[in-house]
């Protein structure tokens, strides 16, 4: 195999994408991706993978990861391809999780998926319920949001902290600038449709979204527009020894969450 990474190119000049370098694994394959945001991921994330493949979930969807720039080996060509992924993306301009997820759904859309199902790579959530996203997709979806909160749902070792802010801070207030209750709001387990991202009043490519902003502009923007929004019970677990797989830094992270919230909920991120 090649395992040259190429500079990828988006033709739709309007469109904000950060530079980024792609690898294409195998040719595309089917109906709907799952874009797998990762950065140093580990052993989580070939665990991950290897329970999708044990669930026959890469013969049925393409696995894209949107790497931010690994250096453990987790997103080796190789071993990714033997694990069933369709393709790899490597960010290499600036921005975080949002500039990640700007190059992945771009690159998606150009490659004519008719929707995309998101899952972080850190195994903390239970990817059997891709077959539902997928399901929520094909049954007319725009936006499909995971939720160990709601009835079949199932939250683990959450800690206390997050529960509270999820609980009383971060959902009430999506769903205020949403018009809509929405009970578990920071999970990037999610499904978006096509013509959802595509919709002229959406516009998710530009630059302003580089942290952790898009995550929460697109969990209210489609049921602000009308269109179709569903919530998809999930399981979301946390190590048993307390520790917390995140990247988002306990005071400056917190901060920058209060003032994304914020931001969406006065509509600064609608397109003029």
């Amino acid at each position: 195999m090649n395992n040259d990474l190429q500079r990828g190119a988006i033709e739709h000049t309007d469109w904000d994408v950060p530079a980024f370098d792609c690898l294409q694994l195998r040719a595309k394959r089917s109906t709907y991706c799952v874009v797998i945001p990762v950065i140093n991921e580990g052993e989580r994330l070939t665990t991950q993978l290897r329970e999708m493949a044990a669930l026959g979930q890469m013969d049925k969807v393409d696995v894209i990861i949107a790497d931010g720039g690994s250096t453990d080996g987790s997103t080796e060509p190789d071993l990714l391809s033997e694990l069933g992924v369709a393709a790899l993306l490597v960010k290499r301009g600036p921005g975080k999780l949002s500039a990640q997820l700007r190059m992945a759904y771009a690159w998606a859309l150009e490659a004519g998926y008719g929707g995309i199902v998101t899952i972080d790579g850190n195994g903390k959530d239970g990817v059997e319920a891709i077959d539902q996203f997928v399901a929520a997709l094909d049954h007319g979806v725009d936006y499909a949001q995971a939720s160990r909160f709601i009835k079949g749902g199932q939250g683990v070792n959450t800690p206390l902290t997050r529960l509270l802010a999820i609980r009383f801070v971060h959902a009430p207030l999506l769903s205020l600038a949403a018009g809509k209750w929405l009970t578990d709001t920071t999970q990037g387990f999610r499904a978006y449709s096509s013509p959802y991202l595509l919709h002229p009043k959406v516009q998710p490519f530009r630059a302003m979204f580089a942290d952790y902003e898009l995550l929460a502009y697109l969990s209210v923007r489609a049921s602000q527009l009308g269109l179709a929004v569903a919530e998809i019970p999930t399981r979301r677990v946390y190590p048993d020894d307390g520790s917390v797989p995140t990247k988002i830094s306990a005071v400056s992270g917190n901060l920058g969450l209060l003032k994304t919230l914020c931001a969406t909920l006065t509509r600064r991120y609608h397109p003029n």
